[in-house]
């Protein structure tokens, strides 16, 4: 691992959310959602974004008191380009059915670059009649925002900080970080940091 992180452009990760922060908030979310998802009869389905989502959802899941089910999406908008083609491709579909029920995509943050995927995943959800669709995200940049989207459940709203850590990675790197930390980089390097995250950030 150190590397890997060595051949990456000169950076430091500097601490930002706490661990102790994260599990607060996302204690919060759980005891939301199942107060929003009082009828225990309704099957309830958390959809996690793959691979940044994966931890956060399965916190989520554990502080929600009521059945719920969770699955896992892996969406790409990239192919091998370094900038988002327009194209929407599912590399790993869901494995069961949606129809008729209520179901909330769970992902790791939401900016401008995630937009596509998110209009893209509740449209497809929605056609295969689900009952409900919502959004939650760990994480929310809405300065950068350019198509509204709207967000249910949210953890914190940030600036536009370039974050590693509870799933979140840098090149694959620091997704097991147990907190949120930000890369800070020389400004000689920010243009590197900014292509390898933009061709890692949309595939999976």
């Amino acid at each position: 691992m150190s590397d890997i992180i060595e051949s990456l452009p000169p950076h430091r990760v500097m601490p930002f959310i706490t661990e102790e922060q994260i599990q607060h908030r996302v204690q919060q979310l759980g005891n939301q959602i199942t107060e929003d998802y009082r009828d225990v009869h309704r099957p309830l389905l958390l959809v996690g974004v793959l691979k940044g989502a994966t931890i956060f959802l399965a916190d989520l899941v554990r502080n929600i008191a009521r059945p719920v089910e969770f699955d896992f999406v892996a969406i790409s908008s990239y192919g091998k380009a370094t900038r988002t083609s327009g194209e929407v491709r599912i590399l790993k579909d869901l494995d069961a059915s949606v129809a008729g029920k209520d179901v909330i995509i769970v992902e790791d943050i939401l900016d401008t670059g995630l937009t596509l995927r998110f209009s893209y995943l509740m449209e497809n959800i929605r056609n295969r009649h689900a009952a409900s669709v919502c959004v939650c995200v760990l994480l929310d940049k809405p300065s950068r925002r350019q198509v509204p989207i709207e967000v249910r459940y949210c953890g914190f709203q940030i600036d536009n900080h370039f974050v590693v850590g509870y799933g979140m990675d840098y090149a694959e790197q620091y997704r097991n970080l147990p907190y949120i930390g930000i890369v800070d980089v020389s400004e000689n390097n920010i243009l590197a940091i900014e292509e390898t995250r933009s061709a890692e950030s949309e595939r999976i």
